[in-house]
């Protein structure tokens, strides 16, 4: 490894010349001068990891000297030294953009900490995050060992997201694999637990978690109930991971406190015609079908499948006894959120303001169809990163800002999450069977029963039959329906994308998050 090269300025530089030897002794590189003029100089004609500056100079000050070094080279760490506490002076270093801020006098300790902290961070952070895996590598396979609850099994995706995100910055890529080896156990465990429980759930077997037909009722009317005057605001974010709000949380903490982040479980098909339609209507399918005869669709009728959803919340707010002033708008493009944002205040006087926001969704389906989305979203990370950056600049974020101005209550939520498909597995159905790859409805589908979470009857699920012989099968952890035919080209086409309709972790344990302002 190439020696570190420090620069010290400072007018006093001799008084510090013990600093200095204690740095060398450590094996740095440093060179030293007492004026900001030549430090610019110097930095301008060679090359230094980091740079010590003294705020109080002669000549050229600290602040002024920082202002050039940083138009030199905007990505140099440099370190302020002052015998001033001045709160302006930090504040104006700050914004500066300095990486780290000592008070006169310094002790050798200090210096060296400094220079560690901001250019060993890194390899530091990096080695403690993969031993604090290491040590959790172990209690997370034993939990996967034991019978877990539905409230278990939400705290242990919890803690597999936080080592995640942990582990993607770290430089140690074998930890990683580790990783994703025991995520995908721990996909194959959720996996069993489903299909052992969700059918006594629903048929009052079992005591069931939150689902997306008892949600609104559930987790949003206590909050409608306790809000006062102020309004409340429901973000649907279709398609939105745990992990994707995760990287999203620290822009709107910006302006919320996150007062209640939980997960509640999706029903299946975890797809917007079913899960969005139920947490709305707060009924499950075949209760819509019934409730609704003219409104639910069926995977083999035409038309929109989620196009009455204001009116599945109306009779839903009814049944709960809200008698509240309300809106409902859906989000499907950047002209639309635009114009919501500039509405936004005529919302002020609602009570409950519902906003289906569909990118997620969209993105998801882009990068399937798109190539050049596929490559800006080549894995989980990727997806992370460019659902962060879309919020970022949205007008969604706009609308929060704009909510958090009115003092309002804010939930966050989805109807689904979706899953990256790794491993094709073979389905045979008549043409009146449906495209989705993670779950087929149809009569006479043809299966490995092994590889999949079938439901023959789907009154036992709450699914509606399109005819007698109906049957829905769901694609578990990573695996995707294909058709014999054409077998190797749809293998090549749909592998390694994001879908969602199926049993995993990341399909049905997802975010609920209820945020009051700072």
């Amino acid at each position: 490894m190439a020696q570190v090269r420090i620069l010290w300025a400072d007018d006093e530089i001799d008084l510090l010349k013990p600093h200095v030897l204690f740095l060398e002794q450590k094996g740095y590189e440093v060179a030293t001068i007492n004026n900001g003029s030549e430090a610019v100089d110097m930095v301008k004609d060679q090359y230094f990891d980091i740079v010590f500056l003294d705020e109080n100079m002669p000549g050229l000050t600290g602040l002024e000297t920082l202002q050039l070094i940083k138009e030199n080279d905007p990505t140099l760490p440099v370190i302020m030294i002052t015998k001033s506490e001045e709160e302006h002076i930090m504040e104006e270093a700050i914004g500066s953009k300095i990486s780290d801020y000592l008070i006169k006098p310094v002790n050798p300790n200090q210096i060296l900490l400094s220079v560690k902290k901001n250019l060993d961070k890194s390899r530091l952070v990096s080695e403690k995050t993969s031993s604090g895996y290491q040590r959790q590598f172990q209690q997370i396979s034993m939990q996967l060992m034991d019978k877990m609850d539905a409230d278990e099994w939400a705290e242990l995706y919890r803690k597999l997201i936080y080592w995640e995100l942990e582990l993607e910055d770290s430089e140690d890529k074998g930890m990683l694999e580790v990783f994703s080896m025991q995520q995908s156990e721990a996909n194959n465990q959720f996996v069993k637990f489903i299909k052992d429980h969700y059918l006594d759930w629903l048929n009052g077997n079992r005591k069931a978690p939150i689902m997306s037909h008892t949600l609104l009722n559930e987790k949003v009317r206590p909050i409608v109930e306790t809000s006062g005057e102020a309004p409340v605001f429901l973000f649907v974010i279709d398609n939105l991971r745990y992990d994707q709000w995760k990287v999203l949380q620290p822009k709107v903490s910006e302006m919320f406190r996150v007062e209640d982040e939980s997960m509640f479980y999706s029903i299946l098909p975890t797809a917007t015609q079913y899960a969005r339609n139920a947490i709305f209507a707060g009924l499950m399918p075949t209760e819509i079908q019934r409730k609704f005869p003219k409104l639910w669709k069926n995977e083999d009728d035409e038309g929109g499948k989620n196009m009455f959803e204001a009116d599945f919340l109306e009779s839903n707010l009814k049944r709960m006894g809200l008698d509240v002033k309300w809106s409902y708008n859906k989000i499907t493009n950047l002209n639309a959120g635009r114009k919501l944002v500039d509405n936004f205040g005529q919302l002020k006087t609602n009570k409950l303001n519902v906003v289906v926001y569909n990118f997620v969704d969209m993105l998801s389906h882009a990068r399937t169809e798109m190539e050049v989305i596929k490559e800006l979203a080549d894995d989980s990370s990727a997806y992370r990163s460019i659902t962060q950056s879309w919020f970022d600049h949205s007008p969604l974020l706009d609308m929060m800002r704009k909510a958090s101005e009115m003092n309002a209550r804010v939930i966050i939520t989805t109807d689904h999450g979706t899953v990256r498909v790794e491993d094709p597995i073979k389905v045979v159905g008549d043409r009146n069977t449906n495209s989705n790859l993670r779950y087929k409805a149809g009569r006479n589908l043809d299966y490995n029963y092994k590889e999949v979470f079938e439901v023959r009857d789907p009154a036992d699920a709450f699914l509606p039959k399109m005819n007698v012989s109906t049957q829905y099968v769901f694609s578990t952890g990573k695996d995707f329906f294909v058709y014999p035919n054409n077998y190797n080209h749809f293998v090549n086409y749909y592998r390694n994308t994001f879908q969602h309709g199926g049993v995993s972790m990341e399909e049905m344990l997802i975010p609920f998050v209820s945020l009051v302002k700072k």
